[in-house]
């Protein structure tokens, strides 16, 4: 599966990218959220896939397209001929990024065989994300302290070298002032954890960890890529009431209180994921547009071929006289 359908993916994020990129710094978050559903759906449907949504834009009445539990792909020209899979979507992280004309929008799309991404309720997720190196080192109820030094042990490296992505939000002064005594270095974003996460996992990004609350469903699509990457990510859901308890019970769920792993969030066998930069981040350029063109940047990983591949590509116009420019 992942070797036939990496590059349809990869095509998928691109598309979504494109049509976010054209709204970028226009204000409208809204109009930008629906640009990249609509786009990814589209291309969703010429996919060689019998797919399932199982982390989207939300519910059926809450989302009309891209929905959890929404069926996608070429099912109906090919039944039982294309592959099963069960498909997370964001298919813009980073919206007000993008509608603010700010870094670090992104489009992004998991994949794997049924039942090998966890069907995540919508809803907060406290999350630790360390690269490979640092696996096996933190304990998500240790004090930040106890991890910070962990971390920096297995990275030979002084607490004070360390770099950790905190998400800027009220919920997180307690956490921010706990990393700042230790010394560690805190790189504060606005947004997109999801690919903070990520780049925690790549050497030469800057980044050494992700600490604090974010959204569920990001955690699974962080998961998938880290099991691609080899980092680790270690999660457990925060529930605000007892009504989202019930409805978290109703998905299956029963141990509230669980901490995931990697494994736990995407166990799959065969997993692929991919992304594509929509605004300039620390792991992607955005989307480029030129007079005879658009340029892409994108990312799309698997894991039993443990490939990791990064993808320029241009679209050229169809005006006879257009040309490939390379810059």
């Amino acid at each position: 599966m992942e070797v036939e359908l990496a590059l349809e993916f990869a095509r998928v994020v691109e598309e979504a990218a494109i049509e976010a990129a054209r709204t970028m710094g226009r204000g409208d978050r809204e109009l930008s959220d629906r640009a990249a559903v609509e786009a990814m759906r589209r291309v969703l449907d010429t996919v060689p896939v019998a797919g399932t949504v199982v982390i989207g834009e939300g519910e059926r009445d809450q989302a009309p397209m891209l929905y959890i539990g929404e069926r996608v792909g070429l099912k109906k020209e090919y039944c039982e001929t294309v592959p099963e899979v069960d498909i997370a979507v964001d298919p813009l992280e980073g919206t007000n990024l993008c509608a603010m004309g700010v870094q670090g929008a992104i489009t992004v799309l998991a994949a794997s065989e049924q039942g090998g991404l966890l069907h995540a309720p919508d809803c907060y997720m406290e999350k630790i994300v360390v690269e490979p190196g640092a696996r096996g080192a933190v304990d998500l109820d240790a004090p930040v302290k106890d991890n910070l030094r962990a971390i920096a042990r297995r990275l030979d490296r002084r607490v004070e070298d360390l770099v950790v992505v905190v998400l800027d939000r009220p919920r997180h002064e307690k956490l921010i002032a706990e990393i700042r005594e230790t010394g560690a270095r805190i790189r504060l974003i606005s947004d997109g954890d999801l690919s903070a996460g990520i780049a925690a996992a790549v050497v030469g990004t800057g980044v050494h960890a992700v600490m604090g609350i974010g959204g569920a469903p990001e955690g699974v699509l962080t998961a998938a890529a880290l099991r691609c990457l080899n980092g680790e990510i270690l999660a457990r859901l925060v529930v605000k009431d007892e009504k989202q308890a019930e409805r978290i019970k109703g998905m299956g769920i029963h141990d509230l209180k669980r901490i995931y792993n990697t494994h736990d969030l995407a166990p799959g066998k065969e997993i692929i994921f991919a992304a594509c930069g929509v605004t300039d981040g620390s792991l992607l350029k955005g989307v480029r547009f030129f007079g005879d063109g658009v340029r892409t940047q994108s990312m799309v990983m698997t894991l039993s071929t443990r490939s990791v591949r990064f993808i320029d590509s241009i679209r050229v116009s169809k005006r006879p006289d257009a040309k490939v420019r390379l810059f």
